[in-house]
């Protein structure tokens, strides 16, 4: 899955694990390592580096990027449940790891309120692989959008926590089976 390119335009990114944002400029090569939930991981050699979805033109030639792959029309149709919301968080990813956010056993707890209005309030409580990962930030804001995206939330506030701490063992079978763990 490893591709090299070369920026063909100024690009935003983000330094894993830093989460700081810098510009990468045009002409940069690149080796793109990950392309799962939207979001492209990349490697120069300055480092690691996330791209967001708004920022993949600058890879050039169309990336196959593994998107959602849950029919938000269908869902427009259908009766809202918690179900929808823990499928819309399967599609987050760590920048460094190919496993989504809930299976990797980072999602603690998930409560939704309804509003007055009918639509509906999620609050997520998630945590990361390691306290000094500065990607925490930019792996939550993309959770909370994910979940926005579902026509029958209003609102998500997603929160990290370190209690309990995260360790290996709360990865979950498919995660294991992903990183060949099993």
């Amino acid at each position: 899955m490893i591709k090299e390119r070369i920026l063909t335009k100024n690009c935003k990114a983000t330094i894993i694990p830093a989460g700081d944002e810098v510009i990468l400029e045009k002409g940069t090569e690149i080796i793109i390592t990950q392309t799962l939930g939207g979001t492209v991981t990349i490697r120069t050699a300055l480092g690691l580096f996330r791209i967001a979805a708004k920022d993949l033109d600058a890879l050039g030639d169309e990336v196959d990027i593994e998107k959602s792959q849950l029919d938000l029309k269908n869902i427009a149709d259908g009766v809202f449940s918690e179900a929808q919301v823990w499928e819309v968080l399967k599609n987050c990813f760590d920048p460094e790891i190919p496993i989504n956010i809930v299976d990797l056993g980072l999602i603690y707890d998930l409560f939704i309120s309804e509003s007055l209005n009918g639509k509906h309030h999620v609050e997520v409580k998630m945590t990361l692989t390691a306290q000094g990962c500065g990607m925490g930030p930019a792996i939550a804001a993309d959770a909370k959008e994910k979940i926005e995206s579902l026509p029958a939330v209003q609102s998500a506030n997603v929160s990290i926590v370190w209690d309990p701490v995260w360790n290996p063992m709360m990865i979950s079978e498919e995660g294991k089976k992903t990183l060949g763990l099993d």
